[in-house]
This record gives C-alpha cells, structure tokens and sequence, in this order.
C-alpha cells in the first residue's frame, strides 16, 4: 500500500494547534521554539492562546500552520520510528507545499518559517484590502467553473485560483469580476456559488508583486533535493531538482493550486494511503473524491500511535 504525506494549508489553523504534542514531546516543543527564534516573536504562544484574529492573519497563519505539521513529522520520527521515506511521494497545499518541502529536508525550518512569514507579508500587501475577493463553486465542473470565469472577465482580473476536489473549485481576482463571475455561476445552476471571507485574492494574476517577492528571497535559499519527490501545485505531478521546486515556488503565489490533479496523479502512481499531518481539511477532500483511497489525519499521540502501528502490522 503506496503512501504519500500531504500538508494542510490556510484555513486548517485554530487555537490550541499543537499543545498537546508540545507538552507531550520535547522535540514537538523544539520546533515551536525554533520558529519563535527564527521569526522573532512568540508564535507559539499565538497558537496555544490566540486570539483567533491575530492567528488567522496571513502572515502569522502560514507558518503556525507549517509549524504544527512539522511538529508533527518530527515526533512521527523520533517517538515512532516512522520518517518522511515511508512515503512515496509529499505533497503540500498552497502554503503547505513549503511544509512537504521541509518535511523532505529541501529547506531548513528556520528558514522555511521565515519564509512563510514574508510570503503571508507580501501577499496580504499584493492587493489593497476590499480590491480582491475569492469565491467557492461547490458542485461545478471545470467547464461550469471556466464558463463563470470568462463571464467575469470583462469586469477585471478572474482565475481560478484551487482545483481541490471535484465540485469544489475556488475563484479569484478583482472584486467585481468575481462578483460577476458568481453572478454567471449561478445562472449556470451551481449548486452553491459564494463568497468567501478572506483577506486578499491569493493564487490569480494579482498577486504578481507577491510572486516578485518571493523570487528575490528564493534566491538566496538553499533548496536540496527531497528525500522524497514533492507533487508540485503549479504541475501536478512530481519534482526533486532543487532549481525547479524554487521556480515553482514562485510560480505557485500566482497560478492554481492543481490539488485534485495532483491527487488523481499520485493515486495513479499507485498511493492508496494519503496521511494529513497536522489537520484533516486534506482527508476531508480526499472522501469526496476518491473513495477507494484511505485518507489519515496525523493529528495528537493517539492518531500518531496507530498510524505507526498500522505500517508496522
């Protein structure tokens, strides 16, 4: 049975993420308190108390998010003797990609929380607040989802911005060109077509100011080959050279996380069994869409103990 390592993105953080493994688990409490130092602030204290608002902000969200799954990964090795080379391939959503990445030793976590300190910085400044908007189409297809798109066009910038599971595709762009293209959604009978409450209009063409910062401070990275090939969201399929997974990370501020392609691509790769760390938003998806796969979330000790007992039975 073929596994892979998926990582949750924006939307999985919520107060109290990673306590219980941090006072379980030294090693849980040594990532926490490496991100503190590398950011310079007490993100871990953000996480176990709030409030909700400061720990939902982008720039704060993203690497709590990435920290927890690493926490996560680091005691599913030294606690259970399970590590990243137990799975096939890693795949991460959005933010999450750079979790898969650090997960499979291509970035050091330090480094990695910084980047995902800028990278939140950069695309909450990309659009001014009340320019952008999202919206989810729950129940399209892709040519219901690409038909709305273009009705929205004439009113400004409109992509699709997450293909996550089929009939559940999530648009972006100027305010008003989402709005039309939910306007022409509707018209089209999608079952549910709304806004979402977000802060900027992440994953479409406007976030190319975004994009330009994260290639100045890609640059300077030292990316590795993975331990194991990440499944890409800008390709959909898997990459180990360490110049492509630095283009695609800047590509990936842009264009369209390609979630359900990268599942379907791995699933005919032979992996039947996708396990969440740190959430279970990805295993949540993975139901609607493939039922023939078993999706794990890896989420305290006891989900940890058979997760662990299960490869080993």
């Amino acid at each position: 049975m073929a596994l892979a390592f998926t990582f949750p993105g924006q939307g999985s953080q919520a107060v109290g993420m990673g306590q219980a493994l941090a006072g379980q688990f030294p090693v849980a409490r040594a990532v926490f308190d490496e991100v503190d130092e590398a950011l310079g602030q007490k993100l871990s204290a953000l996480m176990a108390e709030g409030p909700a608002e400061e720990l939902t902000l982008t720039e704060n969200a993203q690497p709590a998010i990435m920290a927890n799954s690493i926490a996560v990964m680091r005691v599913l090795e030294s606690e259970f003797g399970v590590d990243i080379t137990a799975a096939q391939f890693v795949a991460g959503h959005s933010l999450g990609e750079y979790s898969a990445l650090c997960a499979a030793g291509s970035l050091r976590l330090a480094r990695t929380a910084k980047l995902l300190k800028l990278r939140g910085q950069a695309m909450q400044k990309a659009v001014p607040a009340g320019e952008g908007a999202m919206a989810a189409l729950l129940g399209a297809d892709q040519a219901q989802a690409e038909a709305a798109v273009a009705a929205g066009a004439g009113e400004g910038v409109v992509a699709i911005a997450n293909d996550n599971a089929p009939g559940q595709i999530v648009i972006s762009g100027a305010k008003a060109a989402v709005d039309a293209a939910l306007a022409a959604a509707k018209e089209q009978g999608v079952r549910k077509a709304m806004a979402l409450p977000v802060s900027a209009p992440f994953h479409c063409p406007l976030m190319q100011p975004a994009a330009e910062a994260m290639a100045e401070a890609l640059a300077d990275a030292t990316i590795a080959a993975p331990k194991v090939p990440v499944v890409t969201n800008v390709s959909a399929d898997a990459v180990s050279d360490p110049d492509l997974i630095r283009a695609q990370l800047v590509g990936q501020v842009t264009g369209k996380v390609r979630w359900r392609e990268s599942v379907d691509w791995m699933y005919a790769q032979g992996v039947t069994r996708f396990a969440e760390a740190g959430a279970k938003v990805l295993v949540t998806m993975l139901k609607r869409h493939i039922r023939e796969a078993e999706g794990v979330a890896l989420t305290d000790q006891a989900s940890l103990d058979a997760f662990a007992a299960s490869l080993k039975g």
